[in-house]
């Protein structure tokens, strides 16, 4: 199987979605894509306790597709091996009354990463600029100043929100969270092969609304703001990578790959060193303990 290169799905110039494909590897060894991510998972835990001790960064991962692109299994089998206490996710859904009071972007300062630990937004403060866009209506429950009606919001008012996107990232960035964010491209024809199974197999019945069918009537729009958006955001702080998603096990393999890859480019998080006086007293400490 061919070796992955994050700067091969990382967005450094304009994109068009249309060109991109959804499937790379197509006919690779399901045995291999398992064994290569089980290594990588083990690494990224291993690394993530040596960055617990160094106390300096945060990461935070930022995960969006349309419905069924896999984001949910993802988060599952990529960061299983974590301790516990080394990752939260939070999957941000239609913002509450309290959210409502504040602006679009509070609740994702909010659920940023603790220094040490990972934080993966399941769906993301991109919601504001995606969803909102297909359906301009939801930005009226924000009260916003001279936004009265849907024919209130200019061009202008989205090329502003993603500015502010931008900032609010660089602004983090500046202070120590490290943000990688990932684009699930599925396939239209691959969707509706996993909205089908989600019917035909009960198991998968509660994974089903009647919503993605309705959202699904906008996949041309949504690609259209998707392309938008990345192409404006995808930055040198905080990268857009864009991950072919028709195969969910290699789509795993690929982040977790480009993660751990790109952590590595970190030299500096390594475990403290002991205080040299504590050090030298390690026979002193071990005999008290043996007495």
């Amino acid at each position: 199987m061919k070796s992955i290169n994050p700067d091969d799905f990382k967005v450094v110039d304009k994109i068009e979605l249309s060109k991109i494909p959804t499937n790379l590897f197509n006919g690779a060894d399901g045995d291999e894509k398992e064994s290569k991510l089980n290594k990588v998972q083990a690494k990224l835990s291993e690394f993530q306790d040596v960055m617990y001790a160094h106390n300096k960064y945060g990461v935070l991962i930022c995960l969006q597709g349309m419905d069924t692109s896999g984001k949910d299994s993802l988060i599952r089998e990529v960061f299983k091996e974590f301790n516990p206490r080394g990752v939260v996710v939070h999957s941000f859904k239609t913002p509450n009354s309290s959210e409502f009071e504040h602006d679009y972007l509070w609740r994702h300062y909010l659920a940023l990463p603790e220094k040490g630990k990972f934080a993966v937004f399941n769906r993301t403060h991109y919601e504001n600029v995606l969803v909102t866009r297909v359906h301009p209506e939801y930005i009226l429950s924000e009260n916003l100043p001279e936004i009265e009606k849907v024919e209130d919001i200019t061009p202008m008012f989205w090329e502003n929100r993603m500015k502010q996107i931008n900032n609010f990232e660089k602004h983090i960035s500046q202070n120590g969270t490290i943000v990688m964010k990932f684009y699930f491209h599925m396939s239209k024809e691959e969707q509706r092969k996993r909205l089908l199974r989600r019917l035909e197999e009960e198991k998968h019945h509660w994974k089903f609304s009647p919503g993605d069918l309705k959202e699904r009537e906008h996949w041309d729009e949504y690609m259209e703001y998707y392309e938008e958006a990345i192409n404006k955001t995808s930055t040198g702080i905080a990268p857009w990578y864009i991950i072919p998603s028709d195969d969910k096990e290699m789509a795993r393999y690929i982040v977790a790959k480009i993660i751990w890859e790109e952590m590595q480019k970190h030299t500096d998080i390594k475990e403290p060193e002991l205080d040299e006086k504590v050090k030298a007293n390690f026979a002193e400490y071990k005999k008290q303990l043996e007495n």
